[in-house]
């Protein structure tokens, strides 16, 4: 049996790579994990299969590395306010405006049905999924909660419930609804009029 495995020492090319993963989250959103082949990826990316199985052992791990890469993508303009000084509400819509664009976003609606179809049959993969992006979130909107209350700005006796409090607020009935196809995006203005009743909501309830 012939190894499709390179030999040791062999270098990779990092600009295959990329585009094996680009090609891999244009075919796993569109098919589905159980639509999408090897040798489609591999057509899509301009490669051969012999390239993507050089870079990824199997499918499995290919979208286990999509899936970080897309998380990796969709999350840094969330985090970036993390540290932010001024005013704890004005910090607070910051996120809120960043959390909801990107929950609402046909990439991440794609994601998260593509999660759903795949919670039975392939547990393992969902976990890493929620590792990479709802969790992390959370994570990291904890810790940010955390400081305020630490800072004075809030009185948050459980940040990882006040965490999750706040995303379930910004995400309410819409998101639903846009997951089974029921809504069409926001406006602007309905957006951030919804990110504003959540923000006053959330910091009449932890003010100090």
């Amino acid at each position: 049996m012939t190894s499709t495995t390179p030999g040791p020492g062999r270098p990779k090319d990092p600009a295959k790579r990329q585009a094996i993963l680009e090609a891999a989250k244009a075919q796993f959103l569109s098919h589905g994990y159980e639509g999408s082949s090897m040798e489609a990826i591999a057509r899509e990316a301009g490669v051969s299969k012999l390239t993507v199985y050089s870079h990824f052992s199997d499918k499995d791990t290919l979208f286990l590395e999509a899936v970080k890469a897309k998380c990796e993508e969709q999350l840094p303009q969330l985090f970036n306010h993390r540290d932010a000084q001024g005013p704890i509400d004005d910090q607070l819509l910051n996120i809120a405006r960043a959390f909801l664009a990107l929950i609402n976003s046909p990439e991440s609606l794609a994601m998260h049905r593509l999660m759903f179809g795949l919670a039975h049959a392939n547990p393992p993969l969902v976990q890493l999924f929620y590792d990479a992006g709802p969790g992390r979130i959370l994570g990291e909107l904890e810790r940010f909660l955390r400081q305020a209350d630490h800072r004075g700005q809030l009185r948050i006796a459980q940040p990882r419930a006040a965490a999750e409090h706040f995303c379930a607020l910004l995400k309410g009935g819409h998101n639903f609804r846009l997951l089974i196809g029921l809504a069409q995006a926001q406006s602007a203005e309905e957006a951030e009029r919804h990110v504003q009743e959540v923000v006053g909501l959330f910091v009449r309830a932890h003010r100090l």
